[in-house]
């Protein structure tokens, strides 16, 4: 009898371990905690299995287009925003058989006087490209002007709308909705449980950013804390373009205890990946699936997913329903349900368990059993 006491006493203080660990954190089966960092919320339901749809069989021939590109700040090479529309326009030319010297490509400089913008426009519509395609909604107010000029020419505005000009296409999209899937990446990912955002510029297309972050975050660990900072103030567009600003930021967030950074700041964003890189902590992507981007390459182990914003999709998609006529076709917003944002697990940093919980919350939003909001 004594001998069934005294293993019925380590029994319960085996226990007692137990419940102990979990209460702080510990790992134990079926917890919704990590050994470090966030208690987490409930997962949300498994996504149900979907059959992907046949790939169209129909030949698009654009070998009689001129595409114009005019890109933000940044232009190609940026490992953000234009490269994602640099790789749309290449994967067009490659399938659909637009002759090289039928493309031209022209890079807004930061700052630079809505002059500029206007000469760029009506340069490529004077030569004779159509579609034209606006790399940023910088180029609204200029489009108002110039489409207007050359009805014939076929335009587009990524991340913009132009009222009143039957020739300009709007392609926007659901940040948002991409966001808050970066920031259940980065409650999982975070020891801490502190996690930061980095904005480039203080705008509402960069708060969809932030808002979506924020509410994934919370959303995933509700005790998450969150910083947030922008590089500079509306009106100022070097903050998409400065990436010593980004990581000045960035250090000031990790020294704060975040341990997971997730930026909106174009070409800054390299900035923020130093930052992360020099401290050891993680950092997120943003528009491209920067793990692969060659001018970010020195930095790619701390980069544990990108949110995807398909600006390739909505270009891709834009010069092919111009060469077939029909522009109809395209989507009101590229949003999570026609995969126009989303997230990259290239790195394997993002494991299945984790990927069924993403895929979860992504089924709910479509479903809209979560509404997103685009405002922080």
């Amino acid at each position: 009898m004594r001998g069934l006491a005294v293993a019925a006493i380590a029994l319960t203080s085996v226990l007692s371990m137990a419940a102990c660990a979990k209460d702080t954190g510990g790992t134990q089966p079926g917890s919704t905690n990590t050994a470090e960092g966030c208690k987490l919320a409930d997962k949300p339901p498994a996504a149900a299995a979907t059959s992907s749809a046949a790939a169209s069989d129909q030949k698009v021939d654009g070998s009689a287009l001129k595409v114009g590109l005019a890109y933000d700040i940044g232009g190609r090479g940026d490992a953000s925003f234009n490269d994602s529309a640099a790789a749309g326009l290449d994967k067009a030319k490659a399938d659909f058989g637009i002759k090289p010297e039928n493309v031209k490509e022209l890079t807004a400089a930061p700052n630079e006087a809505e002059d500029a913008k206007l000469t760029r426009l009506r340069q490529l519509a004077g030569e004779g490209f159509n579609p034209i395609i606006g790399v940023g909604f910088a180029y609204a107010e200029s489009l108002k002007v110039v489409a207007p000029e050359f009805p014939n020419v076929k335009f587009a505005i990524v991340d913009g709308v132009v009222d009143g000009a039957a020739n300009v296409t709007p392609l926007v999209f659901a940040e948002e909705q991409g966001s808050f899937l970066a920031g259940v990446i980065a409650a999982y990912q975070s020891k801490a449980c502190h996690v930061g955002f980095v904005g480039g510029v203080e705008i509402p297309l960069i708060q969809k950013f932030q808002a979506g972050f924020e509410q994934g975050a919370k959303a995933a660990a509700p005790d998450i804390k969150i910083e947030e900072k922008y590089l500079t103030p509306a009106g100022d567009f070097t903050g998409f373009q400065d990436p010593t600003k980004g990581q000045e930021v960035a250090t000031g967030q990790i020294e704060a205890g975040a341990d997971v950074l997730y930026h909106a700041a174009g070409a800054s964003g390299k900035g923020v990946f130093s930052a992360a890189k020099t401290a050891g902590v993680k950092a997120i992507g943003v528009d491209s699936d920067q793990y692969n981007q060659k001018t970010v390459e020195e930095s790619k182990d701390v980069i544990i997913s990108s949110m995807l914003k398909r600006v390739d999709v909505a270009v891709y998609d834009f010069v092919g329903a111009v060469a077939k006529n029909d522009l109809a076709s395209l989507p009101k917003a590229f949003d999570l349900s026609v995969d126009g944002v989303g997230y990259a697990t290239s790195g394997g940093k993002i494991d299945a368990e984790l990927q069924g919980v993403l895929e979860g919350y992504k089924a709910q939003i479509i479903a809209g059993k979560i509404k997103v909001s685009d405002k922080p």
